[in-house]
């Protein structure tokens, strides 16, 4: 061979290995970790910087790595025709062509992608300076291939937002927090945890407070000793108080308010003006979604409202604990009133009280209940229903079989409840929450 032949072949392999770098940049500058990477740009790291902005002008830097790839790619190929037509002859283009197709698909695409793909971070921040480079010496060519690409684009009707992304920002993280719960780097806890703060924009006040049949209200006329005997018999610390009816709430009593007046009054309760203890009532709406009703509570400092519909009616009581347990779960202390929700069965049903949260059986027993129109696992029923069912009638729907156990009056107090794709249920017990 003569010095030609190997200066041909030192080219073609110089090719390759330019191709291995374009591909493999390709592949780990599109897959790389986003929040880590910002994370390593705000410690300092000048390659991340890099990485995220190429990042920014997305079009240019993948014009930029195809306009590299496929140039080195050709280059090489013509290059090894040229050899192996010299060498061979006519049939030269022949070996070129199957000699090449091998070279490129396994040394040039495979296995500069498999490397990238499996530590795409480290990759990135390998290659940004010199894919920086290339972006800026390529620069007016890539301009004029974009403006033409997007002339054409426009010509045939479509139209492209770089920008515009599929999902919201809360579906990316949900998903994200969903597959790595599937892989199992993020536990179910956390999961929970996580999809619950993504849940308070899409939920309101109604979905999560405590309904006015389960308030505990006190008449604020009654003498002040049978008040103060009402408040430290509460489970709660802030009672409502009313007059004339209990939809008139006048004021909120806290415990310790009312301590500080018994002790303000050397212990004779006769001497107690509720009135002048008592708190002025906060009301808030019940379509207001929860995030906004959490950052209400940390403006005004307090952890206590009263829920109104569109009427000014009084529907229940929402608390700042409320609101947290959305997103760590159930919260019990030691005044709390625990009553048990939920029984696994052995055969993979459940027994469930008609008052559970529909969001709090889906959460602990992972179903799928939908929860858009009702709140409770008995709204659902009486939602599909379209009717106040009696004790012992039995409904399908949405892949679960319902049965009514117990009905009280006008309300829905048991529920058995059988999924029709049998899977085995974790003994766990829902605890239904007191106020």
């Amino acid at each position: 061979m003569t010095l030609l032949d190997w200066f041909s072949i030192a080219a073609i392999f110089a090719c390759l290995i330019l191709s291995f770098v374009f591909a493999g940049s390709e592949t780990a500058l599109m897959a790389f970790s986003r929040a880590r990477m910002l994370r390593l740009e705000k410690k300092g790291n000048r390659s991340a910087w890099i990485v995220n902005r190429l990042l920014e002008s997305r079009e240019r830097l993948i014009g930029a790595l195809l306009l590299g790839n496929n140039a080195v790619n050709i280059a090489g190929s013509s290059l090894a025709t040229s050899l192996f037509l010299l060498w061979f002859g006519d049939v030269g283009v022949l070996y070129a062509t199957i000699a090449m197709t091998i070279l490129v698909v396994v040394f040039a695409e495979v296995l500069p992608k498999t490397v990238a793909i499996n530590d795409p971070d480290r990759i990135a921040l390998l290659v940004a300076k010199p894919i920086e480079l290339v972006v800026r010496l390529l620069g007016p060519v890539l301009a004029g291939i974009e403006a033409l690409v997007r002339w054409i684009l426009q010509v045939t009707g479509w139209t492209v937002d770089a920008d515009r992304p599929v999902l919201s920002a809360h579906e990316e993280l949900r998903g994200t927090v969903d597959l790595l719960h599937q892989e199992g780097s993020v536990e179910k806890l956390d999961r929970d945890m996580l999809g619950g703060l993504l849940d308070l924009r899409d939920l309101t006040v109604s979905d999560v407070m405590i309904h006015r049949t389960e308030m505990i209200t006190i008449n604020a006329d009654e003498p002040p000793e049978d008040l103060v005997k009402a408040v430290l018999a509460a489970s709660v610390t802030r009672v409502p108080l009313w007059r004339e009816t209990p939809d008139n709430i006048v004021g909120i009593m806290h415990a310790k308010d009312l301590l500080r007046a018994v002790q303000a009054a050397g212990g004779d309760l006769s001497k107690i003006d509720v009135a002048a203890i008592a708190r002025p009532p906060w009301f808030v709406p019940d379509i207001r979604p929860l995030y906004e009703q959490l950052k209400a509570f940390r403006r005004r400092k307090t952890h206590f409202a009263l829920v109104v519909d569109e009427y000014g009616e009084v529907m229940g009581i929402v608390t700042l604990e409320d609101i947290l347990e959305e997103i760590v779960g159930d919260i019990t202390d030691e005044h709390d009133i625990t009553v048990s929700g939920c029984k696994p069965q052995p055969d993979g049903s459940v027994v469930v009280d008609g008052a559970v949260p529909i969001r709090d059986l889906n959460r602990l027993m992972e179903w799928a209940l939908p929860d858009d129109e009702a709140t409770t696992i008995a709204g659902l029923v009486i939602h599909e229903a379209r009717a106040i069912p009696e004790a012992g009638q039995s409904f399908t729907f949405h892949g679960f079989r319902f049965r009514v156990l117990r009905k009280e009056r006008n309300r829905i107090t048991a529920l058995h409840v059988t999924p029709l794709a049998r899977k085995p249920v974790r003994a766990k017990v829902l605890e239904a929450r007191s106020p």
